[in-house]
């Protein structure tokens, strides 16, 4: 499990540079594609928040207070696209925010988040629309 987990860090470390690498490669071949996830140079970030079961909701709520959390999270610049509660999980939340923000959203979580929640982070896109377009053309005859 460490050895996954500091390859995802690597690969979460790399999204800034090859968000730069897209944006240089866009503008030599001109303006992007239609985009379903975020504009160009924009990440989404599905972040889970899993309860640590060895403290009760208002210890972890108290953690949460002490370190800033509620004023600290999200940072500037950083959108809230979702926040869902996941029985038996935790709360799972969905960012949008620049790709060169992303050292910055890390730092806030394990600042303020940790001994409270377990972390997992995970790129995320929106998948609906092309999805409803494979519904759409699975139906044409």
């Amino acid at each position: 499990m460490g050895g996954s987990r500091r390859a995802f860090g690597r690969l979460l470390g790399a999204l800034p540079l090859a968000a730069l690498l897209r944006a240089r490669t866009a503008a030599a071949q001109g303006p992007p594609a239609a985009s379903y996830t975020a504009p160009p140079g924009q990440l989404m970030l599905t972040i889970f928040l899993r309860h640590d079961e060895s403290k009760t909701v208002d210890e972890i709520n108290q953690h949460l207070r002490a370190t800033g959390w509620y004023e600290k999270f999200p940072p500037a610049g950083a959108e809230i696209i979702g926040w869902f509660v996941m029985m038996g999980i935790g709360q799972v939340v969905i960012l949008r925010f620049a790709a060169e923000r992303l050292r910055e959203v890390n730092r806030v979580v394990e600042s303020a988040a940790w001994g409270g929640y377990r972390t997992e982070f995970y790129p995320t896109y929106d998948y609906r629309a092309l999805w409803e377009q494979a519904k759409a053309a699975a139906r044409q005859p």
